[in-house]
């Protein structure tokens, strides 16, 4: 089993930036891929960045592309997400994940929430104009 332990978001002005970071512990060496999903009140969890471990793809989720960016440190076994030119309506609960053992990012696109294995706590995300 894997352990996610996220970082604390925050409250941004529209066009801000911030970035998360998720720390990975107990059976990393398991997982080839790692990803960030979201959850708006009232909407359904939906993937917004995955990338595999190797750095040999990433996916976007297409309201993100250009803004976010997802990163990691191998020697941390940490994966982060940077957000720029933030925009109310990416206001929600951010989650890391990792899907199944030996699963690349295209799980997460094939089976959404229930690919996962392992979440991190959640951290919100506010964004005001």
């Amino acid at each position: 089993q894997v352990q996610l332990v996220e970082s604390v978001g925050g409250s941004v002005q529209v066009g801000g930036s911030l970035r998360l970071s998720c720390a990975a512990s107990g059976r990393t060496f398991s997982s080839a891929s790692m990803g960030w999903f979201r959850q708006a009140p009232g909407k359904e969890r939906e993937v917004v960045a995955a990338m595999s471990w190797s750095g040999g793809s990433t996916y976007y989720a297409d309201s993100v592309k250009g803004r976010l960016t997802i990163s990691r440190d191998i020697t941390k076994n940490t994966m982060y997400l940077q957000m720029n030119s933030l925009k109310p309506e990416d206001t929600a609960v951010y989650y890391c994940a990792v899907p199944a053992p030996g699963s690349g990012p295209q799980s997460f696109i094939a089976g959404g929430p229930r690919s996962v294995s392992s979440w991190g706590q959640g951290t919100q995300v506010t964004v005001s104009s």
